[in-house]
């Protein structure tokens, strides 16, 4: 079987494969890129988080970002029962970009690795791997091509890019069980309709999230592209959803117009694309890392849509682990759980914090109660805003004290 070598391999062309790929060719360093997919091709996880620019950024992918023509984004948009609320992200108490974009990701997707090959790195269409050995000096990984010819390449270090796919955590018995309820999304993208110009009814610059009139464990999403298109999603426990009879759009669709809301706001809309289901997207792993590799983004932990923290955790990891990389093929001794483990899980748990609170209600006292002091809006925001590893911030250092407490006072 042929074999080759390589600097570094990454498994997955999406946000967090594409930039880990940009930043280390950035440094010199040779990169392959196996996806088993064509780009673009569809994914969600539109709705992008200011945090995420400066890794956009530090990839040197900035322009080709901004000049995509994707939707401007410059906050969130909340509403239960008659309640409105909004957060700015440029009123923010992290410094740092306050502005993103809520993109297609299909397209926002095909950027990014267009731009990684554009600076150097091979990138694999259609290739699939199919076992992966990390007994060795170095990992040996199997890949089919399209013409179903397999081969073997030898990289200097193997970072998992995979996303849902979770190539490592399946080969290499790394999954472990999320501690979140099951789950479920539908989602479909629509022709929206929706009338521009009254931002007091809808902004566009802003995700709208939407909370059950009857159930606030269960949300909606509604992100708007610059095409006058919109993403629908709404999440629940899998119980809740499989109450509902019908194929996925007529359960959405039931759903949907069951929130006052969004039945006026999508009321002329056209329902134009198959919806699709996805259940148990919370997944876990019992190491980020090990001889020779590393897992990035969702390959080794996804918590839950929410927050749209998705994206940024994957750049985050990205950045993270392309830093150690490239220490370690250039002889240095790298602490992966002290340099890469633990700094990208401190955030994460920070979100992991909001996340359980907003599904149990916590969150949900704080973000509608109509006397938010400025300066604790401001540190709510920065972390929806994504920036969950700044602990100058008190309300990520100490999430769950801060929180906890803030709940209280916003329930007195």
């Amino acid at each position: 079987m042929k074999k080759e070598q390589v600097d570094v391999l990454i498994v997955g062309a999406g946000p967090s494969g594409s930039v880990a790929a940009g930043l280390l060719r950035k440094r010199g360093i040779g990169v392959l890129v196996i996806e088993k997919e064509v780009f673009p091709r569809f994914s969600i996880g539109e709705s992008l988080l200011p945090q995420s620019m400066e890794y956009i950024e530090e990839a040197g992918m900035l322009r080709a970002v901004v000049e995509a023509g994707f939707q401007y984004k410059n906050g969130a948009a909340f509403s239960h029962a008659g309640r409105h609320t909004a957060f700015d992200f440029r009123d923010k108490f992290s410094p740092g970009w306050g502005t993103t974009y809520q993109v297609q990701r299909a397209d926002f997707d095909n950027v990014l690795i267009r731009e990684a090959e554009k600076q150097g790195a091979e990138v694999r269409f259609r290739h699939v791997v199919e076992a992966v050995d990390v007994s060795g000096a170095r990992p040996l990984v199997t890949v089919r091509d399209p013409e179903g010819q397999a081969y073997q390449v030898e990289p200097g270090f193997l970072l998992d890019a995979s996303g849902f796919g979770r190539i490592l955590p399946r080969l290499l018995q790394l999954e472990s069980p999320s501690n979140f309820p099951v789950r479920s999304a539908i989602f479909t993208h629509v022709e929206d309709h929706i009338p521009v110009g009254d931002a007091s009814q809808f902004d566009r610059n802003k995700i709208l999230i939407s909370v059950h009139p009857e159930h606030q464990d269960v949300w909606y999403w509604t992100i708007p592209f610059s095409n006058g298109r919109c993403s629908q999603g709404v999440v629940a426990e899998k119980a809740f959803l499989d109450r509902y009879p019908g194929d996925e759009m007529t359960r959405l669709k039931t759903l949907v117009f069951e929130e006052p809301g969004l039945a006026k706001l999508l009321g002329n809309a056209g329902w134009d694309t198959p919806a699709r289901q996805i259940v148990g997207y919370s997944a876990n792993v019992s190491s980020l890392w090990g001889k020779g590799y590393a897992l990035l983004g969702n390959a080794g932990e996804f918590l839950d849509p929410v927050f749209s923290s998705g994206v940024t955790i994957a750049f985050k990891s990205a950045s993270l682990a392309a830093g150690c990389v490239a220490r370690q093929l250039a002889g240095e001794t790298v602490d992966w759980d002290a340099d890469y483990a633990q700094p990208l899980k401190g955030g994460v748990d920070c979100f992991r914090t909001y996340v359980e609170a907003w599904y149990d209600g916590r969150f949900q006292k704080v973000i509608f109660h109509p006397d938010g002091a400025p300066e604790i809006r401001q540190m709510i925001s920065s972390i929806l805003a994504g920036y969950a590893w700044d602990r100058k911030n008190p309300f990520v250092a100490e999430s769950k004290r801060r929180l906890n407490v803030l709940e209280q006072l916003c329930a007195a």
